[in-house]
């Protein structure tokens, strides 16, 4: 039987949206990935989420987020998904930060053998879509099959259902 996994990760607390700093209840990817759920309520969901947190600074984030790019980091996550091999699709939530998924997402896709699953990537983003990050999760997973993908602007994450039309679309 088909199984699907939503994997995401997403910032709670200080984040840029709509040209501004604020102060956000719930991340952006959060907020998508709830909208999903509801239209697949079989699907499993895994939070990415690393040991060592960011500053719940912004700007300081920035910078930490900045170091974790140039040195390639790969940050240590809090869980593992049990028994990947039960999933088919992957549905893969990210942020975009400079073009890229931040590292955590890079050290769950490099934890696991995606070798022939389907991987449907969406990424919140201020103004620069999807960047260059669907072709960075393809170098990192080149056995996986990868969907075109989705870019949806943070700042219309909660009215994004035309965005997560599209997602369930690639998804099927």
């Amino acid at each position: 039987m088909a199984k699907t996994l939503i994997a995401f990760y997403s910032r709670r607390g200080q984040n840029y949206v709509g040209g501004s700093i604020r102060n956000l209840a719930k991340g952006n990817n959060e907020v998508i990935v709830e909208k999903i759920k509801a239209h697949l309520p079989d699907a499993d969901v895994f939070q990415i989420d690393t040991v060592k947190k960011y500053s719940p600074d912004y700007m300081v984030c920035i910078e930490e987020a900045k170091e974790e790019l140039r040195s390639k980091a790969r940050p240590q996550l809090t869980e593992k998904v049990e028994n990947m091999d039960q999933y088919d699709t992957i549905i893969l939530g990210y942020p975009n930060w400079w073009g890229l998924p931040p590292m955590a997402v890079f050290t769950f896709l490099e934890s696991y053998d995606f070798s022939g699953k389907k991987i449907v990537p969406f990424c919140s983003h201020e103004g620069s879509g999807l960047g260059g990050s669907i072709r960075q999760i393809k170098n990192a997973v080149p056995d996986a099959h990868l969907t075109a993908g989705v870019a949806i602007h943070g700042a219309t994450a909660s009215h994004c259902e035309r965005e997560v039309d599209l997602i369930l679309q690639q998804a099927k």
